[in-house]
């Protein structure tokens, strides 16, 4: 029977980088009759202030927790060498603009890997639209659809269903199925659990 399968996150939010392993197995071994949507949550909203040295030393500190847990790989440099500001709607938007181009998933890996691997600021929009630039988008219409209210009310509409599904944290994955959401629980180290819940769900 048809669902669908609901993912929501943040391109900048560490766990669902350390997450992004087991999410690309479950993707790819969805059940058949499941479809799956990107939903951006919107960790934290526009900002231009540089991020408070308690919450720089607190997230920095979680990516130490998620390399030490599931042996995600971080790029420490980021600390040193950017100006952390508390801001993910820019990326968000980014993906959203991306997926104009039929480019999402690749906008999503670009930022998490620009962000953990290779010390680029994904807060910063020229790093964005750097970031469309290496996937060969066309640049202009990405700049353009990034920056316009259109965009911004979508990413307006994915908060507010973020809000109203049963999930809260990044990520998490609920199950539409028969008018129901129904929330899923999280194996950040197997996918095989996740799929047979979705399983025991649609059968």
């Amino acid at each position: 029977m048809a669902a669908t399968l609901i993912y929501l996150h943040d391109p900048m939010c560490s766990w669902c980088w350390g997450f992004k392993p087991t999410w690309e197995k479950v993707k790819s071994s969805l059940p058949e009759g499941v479809d799956y949507i990107n939903i951006m949550g919107g960790l934290a909203p526009d900002s231009h202030e540089p991020m408070p040295d308690e919450l720089r030393q607190m997230i920095r500190s979680t990516w130490q927790r998620i390399h030490q847990q599931l042996d995600t790989p971080f790029n420490f440099d980021f600390w040193e060498e950017c100006e952390p500001r508390r801001s993910t709607y820019p990326a968000c938007r980014a993906v959203l603009a991306a997926a104009e181009q039929e480019a999402e998933e690749a906008m999503i890996l670009a930022i998490q890997k620009g962000y953990y691997l290779n010390a680029r600021n994904p807060s910063d929009e020229d790093v964005l639209i750097s970031f469309a630039e290496e996937l060969n988008l066309n640049t202009q219409q990405f700049k353009e659809q990034m920056q316009s209210s259109e965009i911004n009310a979508r990413l307006m509409e994915h908060i507010q269903l973020y809000q109203q599904l049963p999930a809260r944290g990044f990520p998490s994955m609920v199950l539409l199925k028969d008018d129901q959401a129904i929330p899923l629980t999280l194996d950040y180290q197997s996918p095989e659990k996740i799929l047979a819940e979705i399983n025991h769900h649609i059968l």
